[in-house]
């Protein structure tokens, strides 16, 4: 009886299976054609934990791993992937797309082949295939939040491991907020020494009056994160820093009052969850902080895009300054309100004067300088509006794709963020607006884990998967049908086991009337 074939996720855009199967063993070796060896190297290295296989470079080697610019059709991350008994062929024409074309082949092994450590007796065997596989969005973003709760540099390079399995491949780091600072500055070092502790945090959604008691505190050196991002690089996956301004900037004024509103004024890290009123300053001396901040990052994250935040910006504080008031007169501006986007304006020039484009939060889909790429997280229709005005855009509806919210109605579900259930269809199911005949244009879509209710791995694991899986699947495939998504996850979830991933439930009991197709088989 022939093996079940495997279920893949992200499901490949074509994809046939043949009949036989290619092993894999001792006398296995890699035929690397020039370009090809950073993918070689993954391999080994992805391979060698539960194998043991050493996969030596050989000339006559059956296993080929070529660059193939004839394949420019399949852009970046595109490849092309034929198993035969006799022989393994990846082809890509960019190194991302050899990358993308590993792990479909770590898939199509046995599971095994994820264990962290060696499994013994097992047939590496990979079916037969022919695969042709192009991603529908250039964006699959994750953002993992570093700021509520602190997660070692360990557990985020796992999670980069995770996603590059998805052929997920932006990591969206949340490196500051109100309630904590993680990313080192060196001409600022109490941003990390005062802004990176909180005396207790918050239990419970924003309003309750219950505190923990308990002390939270991280930050990340210098050296962590720039090999964090070599280490996402070599996996191919973009690691994009947040430096939320100007509201999300409480511990940065617990550090630094001088560049708030009332420099007298002495501030603690917030403990709360919610949104602070309490903002940065328009005084120039602030701006230079933030220059000096931001050029920093651009030295640690090589990403072409930086995310300054933007959104959840009381203006309370900027009407009761003096400074911002003559400020906003100065401009010419209508009011004190209107600083908001005047302020996003300056440290968007900077970026673009370095060579960076300037991300944001879409708050209300209005009021983004034009240069920005925006994130529309409230309402479709934010994304009409900013792609009508010409944005790029990348879409991350809090109804679909906010992996803080609950995942089920179970009576045992975890208590979480209060608001709309998420499930797993509703993630599986999102598909941002057309783009067609419009000024900007759809970058792709994007899951948050939010970390106020996740202040350990076990925790942003339940809340992320299968969750993430399902918008790989959707991000990457474009079309994947809903009852061919549940039958394969059902099936990956022994991946996910293997890989030490405690998730969530893999059947929310929802329907799936909604949609129909089949899958390849």
């Amino acid at each position: 009886m022939p093996a079940p074939r495997p279920a893949l996720v992200p499901l490949p855009t074509q994809l046939s299976f043949r009949p036989g199967h290619f092993t894999l063993d001792a006398d296995s070796s890699l035929r690397v054609l020039p370009g090809a060896e950073p993918a070689a190297a993954l391999l080994r290295e992805l391979l060698a934990p539960a194998t043991g296989l050493p996969l030596r470079p050989s000339p006559e080697g059956p296993f080929v791993l070529a660059l193939d610019l004839d394949l420019g059709g399949l852009g970046e991350e595109g490849y092309g992937l034929t198993v035969a008994p006799d022989a393994v062929l990846l082809r890509a024409a960019h190194t991302t797309g050899l990358l993308r074309g590993i792990q479909t082949l770590r898939q199509l092994l046995p599971v095994e082949a994820l264990a962290p450590g060696p499994r013994r007796a097992v047939a590496w065997k990979v079916p037969c295939v022919e695969i042709t596989d192009v991603p529908r969005h250039v964006w699959r973003g994750f953002l993992l939040d570093v700021a509520r709760h602190f997660q070692p540099v360990s557990q985020v390079r796992r999670y980069v491991d995770l996603m590059a399995l998805h052929k997920l491949n932006v990591l969206h780091l949340h490196l500051t907020d109100d309630q904590g600072w993680r990313m080192p500055v060196a001409a600022y070092p109490r941003l990390t020494e005062v802004g990176g502790r909180r005396a207790e945090s918050m239990v419970g959604p924003a309003g309750s009056d219950v505190f923990d008691g308990v002390p939270h505190q991280g930050a990340y050196t210098r050296a962590e994160l720039s090999e964090l991002v070599g280490y996402a690089a070599a996996r191919g996956v973009t690691v994009v820093p947040e430096i939320d301004m100007p509201g999300h900037m409480r511990a940065a004024l617990a550090a630094h009052p001088e560049f708030g509103n009332f420099p007298e004024r002495r501030l603690d890290v917030w403990t709360r969850w919610g949104v602070c009123d309490t903002i940065l300053g328009v005084q120039e001396p602030t701006f230079d902080f933030v220059r000096t901040v931001l050029d920093e990052v651009l030295d640690v994250f090589p990403s072409p895009y930086i995310h300054i935040g933007g959104d959840e910006c009381p203006t309370a504080e900027w009407a009761a300054s003096p400074v911002a008031r003559a400020r906003a007169a100065a401009e010419g501006l209508a009011d004190t309100a209107a600083l908001h986007g005047w302020f996003l304006g300056r440290i968007g020039d900077h970026l673009i004067e370095r060579g960076r484009i300037p991300t944001a939060w879409a708050e209300t889909g209005e009021g983004l300088p034009a240069r920005f790429t925006v994130m529309t997280w409230r309402d479709p229709e934010h994304t009409r509006i900013a792609l009508k005005r010409g944005h790029d855009v990348v879409s991350a509806q809090h109804r679909a794709t906010y992996l803080d919210y609950a995942q089920s109605v179970r009576p045992d579900e975890p208590k979480g963020q209060p608001g709309d259930v998420v499930d797993l269809r509703a993630v599986h199911d999102h598909t941002p607006p057309d783009d067609t005949d419009t000024a900007g244009r759809i970058l792709g879509v994007q899951a948050q884990v939010w970390t106020e209710f996740a202040p350990a791995a076990d925790r942003v694991d339940y809340l992320a998967f299968p969750r993430l899986c399902a918008l790989a699947d959707r991000a990457w495939h474009g079309n994947p049908s809903w009852p061919g998504f549940r039958d394969r996850i059902a099936t990956h979830a022994a991946r996910l086991a293997e890989l030490g991933v405690r998730h969530g439930p893999l059947d929310t009991h929802v329907p799936n009337s909604r949609s129909s197709g089949k899958e390849p088989s």
